[in-house]
């Protein structure tokens, strides 16, 4: 192919390196279209876990990069003007191969972080992660350079593979999906407890994604399948935790703003007492 190719073209014209180089480039973006493609069609066809859905868009990823090299390496290889050139580049290159070498560490860390994501798999495509307040999300996708977060906004968080894979990261879905939420509230001062753990137990236990996740033994023991619990009594109004089981960790969130409300609803209509603020005025 080498030699057919060189036949076809002056390479010692810069009208005729030009079209090899253009030439040498389309070929290259049609094999790695087609390869793409091809990766595609087999995650689409394959009932693939998180895991092989993940290894394959990470190779879908590096396909185009290593074949891009691939078609650098081979135009210099093959062209007699950049040859030349390269031999008398990399023959005295000391110096220039450590200020390359220096400028590529943070591309090449970010390659060798993202496979040890894809091998060592602390999270995958289609996780729900969190590494702090503002960053949490779906991870879309995982590169060559960076992880692709949709947050729940909608909008792409772009991390560098480096800086991620160095990070702590919260997996909500890992292992397993099922999930302990923590949901609080606050109660007047001289509220009827008793009461107030009924309602939020009796209105946690409607929600569709709340789960039973009580063992053989606890349902035998009659355990409810809610546990409220006083968490502190302050001085303006009683600390609440109901701990509820969801079983659809991405619904965390919409989960709790249904039970406080359905719960503010309740104590409203059967008059448990809620926290007045105490101010304390000062004369002057």
């Amino acid at each position: 192919m080498k030699e057919l190719l060189a036949y076809r073209f002056n390479l010692d014209s810069f009208l005729g390196v030009l079209g090899y180089v253009l030439l040498i480039v389309f070929i290259t973006w049609v094999i790695s279209r087609i390869f793409r493609y091809l990766i595609v069609q087999v995650i689409k066809r394959r009932k693939t876990d998180q895991n092989g859905r993940t290894s394959i868009l990470f190779l879908r990823n590096s396909v185009k990069f290593f074949l891009g090299l691939f078609g650098i390496a081979y135009i210099i290889s093959t062209v007699p003007a950049f040859r030349s050139k390269a031999t008398l580049i990399f023959s005295g290159a000391g110096i220039l191969a450590a200020i390359i070498g220096f400028a590529a560490q943070a591309a090449l860390s970010n390659l060798i972080a993202g496979a040890f994501i894809v091998i060592f798999r602390p999270f995958r495509v289609g996780d729900y992660i969190k590494l702090d307040d503002t960053r949490v999300g779906i991870v879309e996708d995982i590169t060559l350079r960076h992880t692709v977060i949709n947050n729940f906004e909608n909008k792409r968080l772009i991390i560098p593979n480096s800086v991620i894979s160095t990070d702590s990261v919260l997996n909500h879905t890992i292992e397993d999906s099922h999930i302990l939420s923590f949901n609080n509230f606050k109660l007047g001062i001289k509220a009827d407890i008793d009461l107030a753990r009924q309602i939020i137990q009796e209105e946690a236990i409607k929600l569709p994604s709340v789960i039973d996740f009580r063992t053989p033994e606890q349902v035998m023991a009659d355990t409810q399948q809610v546990d409220v619990r006083v968490i502190d009594v302050h001085t303006d109004h009683i600390h609440m935790r109901a701990y509820v089981w969801l079983n659809e960790p991405f619904k965390e969130f919409k989960t709790k703003c249904a039970l406080k409300e359905a719960v503010h609803k309740r104590f409203l209509a059967e008059g448990v007492a809620l926290p007045i603020p105490i101010y304390k005025i000062v004369n002057v």
